[in-house]
């Protein structure tokens, strides 16, 4: 079974000579009817030619990956008969050098904190295995070369 997964990303020159390497790297992601600000991350290109306030690739893919993992780990959590009453991950990407000097993400850090409720609360070992399974069915993860590390935080409301 195969799907097709669509953005539409939008960028002009405006006024700029472009040629002068002087161009905005600001740009729109379109995505089913929503816009999002786009542009080079600024630790690439400095402000103003980049945009502080506006979603770069590698965040992206920071975010990609972490929102895969938390929709996996949701599932799986109420399927385990938990109830979540909500999740928050303060995901962090590395980015070093490969084998050929070129820079990559080459390490997603996910850090969940989830809060339970309820009258079934797991274990620490119960949801270990949430957040393994989520890793091991995640579709992101999948099609990353990325070394991604799960530090899972849990507490009872």
């Amino acid at each position: 079974m195969s799907h097709d997964y669509r953005a539409t990303i939008r960028w002009s020159r405006g006024d700029a000579a472009f040629t002068d390497g002087r161009y905005s790297r600001g740009h729109v992601w379109a995505f089913d009817g929503i816009e999002v600000p786009g542009s080079s991350a600024p630790a690439s290109v400095r402000v103003p030619l980049s945009r502080e306030d506006a979603v770069d690739p590698e965040e992206a893919l920071v975010a990609a990956a972490a929102s895969c993992h938390m929709l996996f780990a949701l599932d799986f959590a109420r399927r385990g008969g938990f109830r979540v009453d909500s999740y928050e991950d303060a995901a962090v990407g590395e980015m070093t050098p490969n084998e050929k000097g070129k820079l990559f993400v080459s390490k997603i850090t996910l850090a969940p904190a989830l809060v339970f409720s309820g009258d079934k609360l797991p274990s620490a070992e119960e949801v270990e295995a949430i957040h393994h399974r989520a890793h091991e069915e995640c579709y992101v993860a999948h099609s990353l070369r990325a070394e991604i590390v799960i530090v899972p935080r849990f507490t009872i409301a």
